[in-house]
This record gives structure tokens, C-alpha cells and sequence, in this order.
């Protein structure tokens, strides 16, 4: 066991180098299984899993990968391009172990057809090219119809190719012997049984050997796929026969396992934290029915026997993780295996981003609106939209394109004898401010330049679309509807405005018509929250008034700030509100 790295860090030039060398890692974690794991936990057994995923590259292949190019750079050092058979797993570690030990780029994947898109993107990810071919996924090694002839011919085409061969190179299962076998003896020399799944066999062949030739009482069960079944990497027996590797010698017993007991292991093991894929699932499954016979038959006290505590100690490997099958777990598993998801409707709903920053403040949407930096004006009440206020025109707002609005004389009839300040507000160029309420509180009071933009899903009554989810699906529904050519060629390069009762629905508008281009924003809390910054403001407002009558310079007192009128935000909210 290696200890001249036990704080496991790797500096300089040959840190990578390094850091994928077994040779100068601390040995990888041997963890006993959880009690509910283990239904022979009374019968004195204990199971642990060791982590081979702890490997750099996160799989077992990482072993023979190193390995075999190892090897191969001693014999020759003009190669620039490697190419293997493989699902997934060794051409991966291969692609990333050449980069680091050669520089070579050039890593090349033969497979089946029947590769998931997963695998085959996860592939890519790692800068792999690939070559498919059909037929059988797992063809025999020297069948000269399969990827795996194919890719031995390609190295004896060129003498710049390097083809591993993972299938019959003896560094795949040497690697094993070298690393996998001793760790494993190290950290449990009173071991007893060593279980794991055979694809090419190599770790099966290499530990097995190692093992038996140290400790020869020890039980090697080998597990195979059940025939017609397929879980990633294993083969089943019959595809074994052709296998050049010394495997018979390497195990005592076979043992075949299924993939919805493979997935389902796999599953239970990660949820309680040992995390790993259907391959590691399938080895614990096998060992786990090899207890079973023992126990059915009789013989589990024979095992018992071999030590004196009369504990019985297995390991096996747990060789990759789960992440790239997610699919096929839904596929080989129970639906009860799973909670159901709450508020399932909104999946394919409400995709498009959110940015905090195109929420605004009542401030900012006025200055983008009116470029005013005085607070929203009044908003505009039916009866201000008259053509007959001692003699002032009005502008009838029917659609958003900029308009002069003047709000009342000084004195108006219609309005009582409250002192109001005539004032010009007009929309900037190219802004466009649409109202989400329904047409009954548009008509009551909207902002000046507002058009109504009416949702049949958006009632003053309405919840939140962030705290019910059939609203936010009725309303992003609906505005994804009204995202039409026609709608968005009249937006083009415009600033849009979108405002509601509360802020959420017109925060979901910005999210949809931002997704189409369109430079959407929302006022934050809609118009209920003008209120609220009504009277911080007008606080703010009492303040800074208090504070200049008591302050003096050179004998003259200060006056603060006195509140707006028609245009100020001391009327904006308190005026909506109270026209409602």
C-alpha cells in the first residue's frame, strides 16, 4: 500500500501524471455497506464496496488504460493516434490518460450503434471521435465482422496508430494484479469473499489471481449478465467463451444477475451513500445471491469457520457511477421507486430565464417611461379623460404611442376645489407600456401612454403565478399565445413596460418577451406596491422637511423638499388606489 502520499496532493510538472498513477495515491476507500443493505447482517457478514469511481477518471477502466499505454510507450514513442472498442468507460480514461502522459489528441471510439445518446455525448464531452458500427453490441473479440477486428486492423494499417485491445492485451488484467488486489489485501486481510461483474474479465482475472495466490481459502464469484439481459459492461457466459483472458482460473463460482436488480441496487446503494452505477449495483447483486445460496444450502457456516471471530467479510467493486443512465433507471425500476412530482404541470412551463435587474423600481420605470426621475404621474382616471376641463384639452389614451397629457387646471369642477398643477407627460420614443389588468381596472385608472394589454388569466382577484402553479401555467401559457409575428414585429426596438396588480404576472410577460428579443421590464411589485413606497416616501419626505427647518446657515433656515403634485409619487399610488 502506497503512504508516501498521504495528504494526497500532486504539484509540479508531473502532477497529472501523478495524480492518475495508483502507485502514488493513498489506497482507494473500502466502505462497509449499511445494515439495510445487508439482509445477512445477522449471520455475522459484513460487505464492503470498494470505490473504484475514487479513480481520477471515476470508473475501474482507469487501471488497464494506465496501464496498457504505460507499456506501450516503452516500445514506441512515434504514436499520435489511439482507437479501441469500447462502450464508454476505458475509451474515456484512455482519451484523457494519452492527453496527459503523450499529448496525444488523436483518440478514437469504435462501438455499437446501440450506444445511448448519453454515452455517445459523454463521449464527445471528452473529445473522443466516433466510429459506430452495428451488429451485436458486445461482438466476440476475434470476430472479424465486429468494431473490435476493426479497430486491430486500423493499428496494423498505420504504424502511428495504437490500438490497446483491451480484449486480449494481458496489461489490461496485469493491471489488477498491480494495483486493484493488493489495496483490497492491505485493508482487509481477513477477506473472504471478492465479487465482481466479468466484461472483458480483466478485473476479475487480475484481482482473483492476486488474491488467491495471497490468501487461498479466499471465494471469487464472478457475475455474469442473465442471458438476453444487458447491463453496462458485463457480458453474459456465453459471450465469455471466447474471452483469451485466464478467467476460469481467476474465479471460483458464476453468478448471474439481471439489470432491474442491477439498476435497483445500484439506486438503494446511492441513496444511502455510496454512490454508483448499475454495474456497481449488478456486483453487489451477485454477491448478494451467492450469501443466499450459502445460506439456502447450509454451507454459510463453512465460511463462518475461516476466521475466529466467526465474521464473514466480502468485498466487491463498485466501478461506476450513475449519472449517464438516469434514463434507464425510470425504465428498469418501479414507479413506486420514485415520489411523484408535485405541481408536474409546470414541466414544459415557464422555461424562458428571470433577471432580477429587469424588475424596476417605481423610480426607474418613470425614468425609462416619461424620463422623469420624480416618481410615476397620476394615474390617469376616466374622468380626467374628458375634452372639456375648463377649456384644457385632454388626450384620450387609445394606444401607447407618446401623447401629451394635461391632468387637471388648477382648480377643477369635476374634481372638487383641490389645487392640482398643470403638467405635460408624455411617453419617450419608443417606449411602450402595456397593462396586463383587466379592462374594468384599466378604465378606472391607468398610467398616462398605457395601453391595455387585457390577460383572461389575470383577474385583481388572481394568486400569485409564483405561489399557484395552474396560474403561472394559465398565464405563461397565455402569453407564449400572444408572442405572435404580428405582436412582436410591432415591438421591434422598442422599450416594452409591462405592469400588473403585484408584479408577478408582468414579471413572467418580461421573462417570455424577453425569450422573443424583446427589451421587456416590469415594475416590482405592480401597482398595489405603490402604496407601500407612498408612504416610505412620504416619510422619507417628513424627514428631510424636519431636518431643514431645524437647520440653519448664515441665518437663513432651510426648507426641504415639499411633495410633488401631479406628477409626484406622494399622489401616484394614493390617487390609484383610492379611484379603485
Amino acid at each position: 500500500m502506497n503512504s508516501s502520499n498521504p495528504l494526497n496532493v500532486y504539484k509540479g510538472s508531473k502532477s497529472l501524471i501523478n495524480y492518475y498513477d495508483p502507485s502514488c495515491q493513498p489506497p482507494l476507500p473500502l466502505v462497509e455497506i449499511p445494515v439495510s443493505l445487508n439482509p445477512f447482517a445477522a449471520d455475522g457478514v459484513h460487505i464492503y464496496a470498494k470505490m473504484m469511481t475514487f479513480l481520477p477518471a471515476h470508473n475501474v477502466k482507469a487501471m488497464p488504460a494506465l496501464n496498457m499505454l504505460q507499456k506501450k510507450a516503452r516500445e514506441a514513442s512515434n504514436i499520435d493516434t489511439i482507437v479501441e472498442y469500447s462502450s464508454g468507460s476505458t475509451i474515456i480514461s484512455m482519451s484523457v490518460i494519452s492527453r496527459i502522459l503523450y499529448g496525444i489528441e488523436d483518440t478514437r471510439a469504435f462501438l455499437s450503434n446501440k450506444t445511448s445518446e448519453a454515452k455517445l455525448r459523454l463521449m464527445r464531452f471528452f473529445g473522443l471521435k466516433i466510429t459506430l458500427f452495428g451488429g451485436p453490441s458486445q461482438p466476440e473479440p476475434s470476430d472479424p465482422r465486429g468494431g473490435i477486428q476493426k479497430a486491430k486492423e486500423m493499428e496494423g494499417s498505420s504504424g502511428r496508430v495504437f490500438n490497446p485491445n483491451q480484449y486480449e492485451n494481458k496489461q489490461n488484467y496485469e493491471s489488477h494484479q498491480r494495483w486493484t488486489g493488493p489495496q483490497i489485501l492491505d485493508q482487509l486481510p481477513e477477506i473472504d469473499v471478492f465479487c465482481t461483474g466479468m466484461g472483458t474479465a480483466g478485473t476479475m482475472t487480475g484481482t482473483g489471481t492476486f488474491l488467491k495466490q495471497n490468501k487461498p481459502n479466499i471465494i471469487r464469484v464472478g457475475v455474469c449478465t442473465a442471458p438476453g439481459d444487458r447491463v453496462p459492461g458485463p457480458r453474459s457466459f456465453a459471450l465469455l467463451a471466447p474471452v483469451h483472458f485466464p478467467w476460469r482460473d481467476a474465479v471460483d463460482v458464476v453468478e448471474e444477475v439481471g439489470s432491474r436488480d442491477s439498476y435497483r441496487m445500484s439506486m438503494l446503494l446511492s441513496r444511502q451513500g455510496i454512490v454508483c452505477g448499475p454495474s456497481s449495483g449488478f456486483n453487489l447483486q451477485g454477491l448478494l445471491n451467492y450469501l443466499q445460496n450459502r445460506k439456502n444450502n447450509g454451507t454459510m457456516h463453512d465460511l463462518r469457520a475461516r476466521n475466529a471471530s466467526g465474521e464473514i467479510h466480502c468485498v466487491f467493486l463498485c466501478c461506476d457511477l450513475p449519472y449517464q443512465y438516469i434514463d434507464e433507471y425510470f425504465e428498469k425500476t418501479d414507479d413506486q421507486d420514485f415520489h411523484p412530482i408535485l405541481n408536474k404541470n409546470l414541466i414544459g412551463v415557464d422555461k424562458h430565464r428571470y433577471d432580477e435587474s429587469w424588475e424596476l423600481s417605481e423610480l426607474l420605470i418613470t425614468e425609462k417611461l416619461y424620463g422623469s426621475t420624480s416618481g410615476l404621474p397620476d394615474f390617469l382616471p376616466s374622468e380626467l379623460r374628458t375634452d372639456h376641463m375648463n377649456g384644457c384639452p385632454t388626450t384620450r389614451l387609445e394606444n401607447s404611442a407618446c401623447s401629451t397629457i394635461y391632468m387637471t387646471p388648477e382648480s377643477s369642477p369635476e374634481l372638487g376645489d383641490a389645487p392640482f398643477a398643470k403638467t405635460t407627460c408624455t411617453l419617450q420614443n419608443g417606449t411602450t407600456l402595456l397593462d396586463l389588468r383587466t379592462s374594468s381596472s384599466y378604465a378606472r385608472s391607468h398610467p398616462p401612454g398605457a395601453t391595455n394589454f387585457p390577460l383572461s388569466s389575470l383577474m385583481e382577484t388572481s394568486p400569485s403565478p409564483f405561489s399557484d402553479s395552474n396560474t403561472l401555467e394559465l398565464q405563461w401559457r397565455e402569453l407564449e399565445s400572444l408572442c405572435t409575428p404580428e405582436t412582436l414585429q410591432l415591438l421591434e426596438g422598442k422599450t416594452v413596460v409591462f405592469i400588473d396588480y403585484d408584479g408577478d404576472t408582468a414579471r413572467v410577460a418580461t421573462s417570455v418577451f424577453r425569450a422573443r428579443g424583446v427589451e421587456a421590464w416590469s415594475l416590482r411589485g405592480g401597482v398595489k406596491g405603490l402604496a407601500t413606497e407612498t408612504e416610505i416616501e412620504t416619510e422619507m419626505q417628513m424627514e428631510t422637511e424636519a431636518e431643514a427647518e431645524t437647520a440653519s446657515l448664515d441665518g437663513l433656515k432651510g426648507k426641504g423638499p415639499t411633495a410633488s403634485v401631479g406628477l409626484g409619487i406622494g399622489n401616484a399610488g394614493s390617487n390609484f388606489l383610492s379611484l379603485q
